[in-house]
């Protein structure tokens, strides 16, 4: 499949009025594991590309509150509160009591309500699909994920799924919105509403009012088993899905999964006052500090947000030499079935720029 730029990612006209050719201040959080290293490999790349970007890099290792629990810095959530933009490497959550997962920590501190994966098959990397062209956007803040659960007796648990009309509402507004300025063909609501009356039934019932404010929307309602089932089948058949936080967490991924893995996929997550955009694979300690982490899927996320900015020319300048360097296959890291460093990888899309 041919390679294809991707499409302006603001959905709003607005987002390009806030940003100019002047520099501006965007936050960056490193991460962990392989983070520090990928996050040097893109910040490389925008030096190289002048892209009009001062990083201001901020720690976000947890800090323990007045409640005893573990969250994040004052000073990171400052950081991203001024610039309201911000790309962010990969976290690691400690198992244990008392410890929140940073990346939920983040979403809801900043009300990041839409989460954004497109995910697409790159030339040169041969996977079982050639022909993926899919875009998840996921209600990013409420859902099983609201992390309401208690022990209603011993060996009891419950755990609360909460929907509400207003997330529901603003996340199908994003959808068809992003649906119809990218010029995408269609919209696929997925829910089980089937079983799951109420909470479900609130979404896709946001999901229906929405689509009535856009006729020129193709708009379809899928369970979300036959979703999984037909991607795996034939993933031309979906275009743009928008879904519950759950669904989307289980969809995105499989998704990537189609066009190489979470190394290959961007990620944006979208705040009603900024936005922040992420690498969602995991830490990889293993090969931390050795050179050898791939660094696509943070790039092309931080590509994304260029295009949240409205700095298209150098986002599509950057993409178009990360794919060809993917489709010549000279420099490929080890998750990629070559044998190149991660610094090797970067300088060669450097040299493509």
């Amino acid at each position: 499949m041919a390679v294809r730029i991707i499409r302006q990612f603001a959905t709003t006209k607005q987002n390009a009025r806030h940003y100019s050719s002047q520099i501006r201040k965007c936050t960056i959080i490193p991460g962990d594991g392989i983070g520090p290293e990928i996050s040097t490999a893109v910040q490389k790349i925008f030096a190289v590309a002048k892209v009009p970007i001062e990083w201001e890099s901020v720690d976000v290792t947890p800090v323990r509150g007045p409640d005893g629990k573990f969250g994040i810095p004052q000073e990171a959530i400052d950081s991203v509160n001024r610039n309201k933009i911000g790309l962010k490497g990969p976290l690691m959550t400690p198992v244990g009591k008392g410890h929140r997962s940073l990346n939920l920590a983040l979403r809801k501190e900043f009300s990041l309500y839409a989460n954004v994966r497109p995910c697409r098959s790159l030339e040169g990397y041969k996977t079982l699909y050639d022909n993926v062209d899919v875009v998840t956007i996921r209600e990013n803040t409420e859902g099983e994920y609201s992390g309401i659960e208690h022990e209603i007796v011993d060996g009891v648990v419950q755990s609360i799924k909460l929907i509400t009309e207003d997330a529901s509402r603003r996340v199908a507004e994003f959808a068809f919105k992003y649906t119809k300025e990218n010029k995408r063909r269609k919209l696929t609501a997925v829910h089980k509403a089937n079983i799951m009356r109420m909470s479900d039934g609130l979404f896709l019932r946001c999901c229906r009012d929405t689509a009535e404010k856009f006729p020129d929307v193709k708009f379809e309602e899928k369970y979300l088993d036959t979703v999984c089932l037909n991607m795996v089948q034939d993933p031309s058949q979906y275009d743009v899905l928008v879904m519950p936080n759950l669904y989307g967490d289980i969809l995105s991924d499989m998704c990537a999964g189609l066009v190489g893995g979470l190394g290959l996929t961007p990620s944006g997550n979208i705040g009603i006052n900024g936005a922040l955009f992420e690498s969602v694979h995991g830490t990889a300690p293993d090969i931390a500090g050795k050179d050898l982490a791939n660094p696509t899927a943070l790039l092309l996320s931080a590509v994304m947000m260029l295009k949240y900015m409205g700095l298209n020319e150098q986002a599509d300048r950057i993409q178009l030499a990360c794919f060809n360097t993917i489709k010549e296959a000279k420099y490929l890291t080890g998750d990629l079935g070559g044998k190149s460093k991660c610094s090797e990888f970067t300088n060669e899309i450097c040299n493509k720029l």
